[in-house]
């Protein structure tokens, strides 16, 4: 009865915004095309793939990857709008929503208009227009995250989280947004390589040290919003390290123990005691390296960590909601969207868009242990939806 009554508002909302539908703003040829491009099968790669092409990045390489990128871009941008354009629940018609698929459109265009790339001097042109496309995506997460907002004040939080296929929606948007921006981020980053890296990619990346500066930078974070933070222990061998992409090991860390500081200082404030600490343990094995998180924040309840997962669940004071009447949307997209609810469901995905995953096992009235797996193999292609 509640999705019923929430979604006759929807309903009725819709109707007044009159929300422009993408035959009202291209042409039907470049309709045609975005739909025939949905119809056409994504080519994934995997992170051995990435690394073994662009160890030797000279001219043939990266023309050969400026040209799949020419074909394989279009294709899964088109994925998108089409989606974007046939979403439950009035989804698509939120402004936000209709922002974001407005700047997957004119990328599009931007891609299928550019011409046959033959030589270098095309591919430098390519290039600079990925880097425009980079640029004009930026703040993608938090448009959508705003637009989901809007659609939870119309159907309340508690009906939300009985929509499975909004959430299967995000999973697939997000993991395709994870994917479009390593590919081009890569390609971009093959033009000014740095020593120790191929593109985005450190192949002698040492988790321990990642681990350290996630520290710095959640411990940071905690200071200025409680005035403390509890102390977090790395066990770790400082000599090893494997091939994998800083800024995603980060992004799960940084959310991760970020998650932890604020469940311990929360309970030694409430219990008046002193915070135990936080402990990182990195274990290299034969399949996975495995990094775990452990506190003592007094847990999760059973019956809430499936709720974890969903976007839009968030204990952070500032919500998402607060900054609905705004129409300034020109957000850039923050280290961990605090106030969104989407950090966990990111850092899981980062986590299984190169083969790993992320668990979570609590302990309610002792604490919760975080499980980050990834896959040290690095031969699964990319999961996309």
């Amino acid at each position: 009865l509640a999705i019923a009554k929430a979604a006759s508002r929807t309903v009725a909302n819709v109707m007044k915004s009159a929300a422009p539908r993408l035959a009202d703003i291209v042409s039907s040829s470049v309709l045609d095309d975005i739909y025939t491009c949905s119809l056409r099968r994504q080519t994934g790669v995997s992170l051995k793939y990435i690394i073994d092409f662009g160890q030797f990045p000279i001219e043939r390489q990266m023309l050969m990857s400026a040209q799949f990128l020419h074909q394989e871009l279009p294709v899964r941008l088109a994925h998108r709008v089409a989606e974007l354009e046939n979403l439950p629940h009035g989804l698509s018609e939120k402004k936000r929503v209709l922002k974001v698929r407005d700047m997957y459109v004119e990328s599009f265009k931007d891609l299928r208009d550019f011409p046959t790339i033959s030589d270098m001097v095309d591919e430098n042109k390519f290039t600079e227009m990925l880097k425009n496309i980079y640029s004009r995506h930026a703040d993608v997460v938090p448009c959508m995250a705003m637009g989901v907002a809007e659609l939870k004040r119309d159907f309340g939080t508690d009906t939300l989280r009985h929509l499975p296929e909004i959430h299967q929606f995000l999973d697939n948007f997000f993991m395709s947004r994870i994917g479009i921006r390593m590919l081009i981020g890569q390609h971009v980053a093959l033009k000014s390589q740095q020593p120790g890296y191929i593109g985005l990619i450190n192949i002698k990346l040492c988790p321990a040290q990642m681990a350290r500066e996630a520290i710095e930078d959640a411990r940071s974070m905690c200071m200025r919003l409680y005035g403390s933070a509890p102390e977090v222990e790395v066990y770790a061998d400082d000599g090893f390290n494997f091939a994998y992409v800083p800024g995603h090991l980060h992004q799960m860390l940084f959310e991760l123990i970020k998650n932890s500081l604020r469940a311990v200082q929360d309970r030694s404030d409430r219990l008046n005691q002193d915070p135990p600490p936080i402990r990182i343990i990195v274990a290299n094995g034969g399949e996975d390296i495995t990094i775990k998180i452990s506190d003592e924040g007094g847990g999760i309840p059973r019956s809430g960590l499936p709720r974890i997962w969903t976007y839009m669940y968030t204990t952070a004071e500032n919500s998402v909601l607060d900054n609905l009447e705004t129409d300034d949307i020109g957000i850039k997209t923050p280290a961990v969207l605090a106030g969104y609810g989407y950090g966990l469901p990111l850092s899981r995905l980062y986590a299984r868009y190169f083969g790993g995953d992320l668990q979570i096992l609590s302990m309610e009235g002792y604490g919760t242990d975080a499980y980050l797996h990834i896959s040290r193999l690095g031969n699964v292609q990319e999961p996309l939806p």
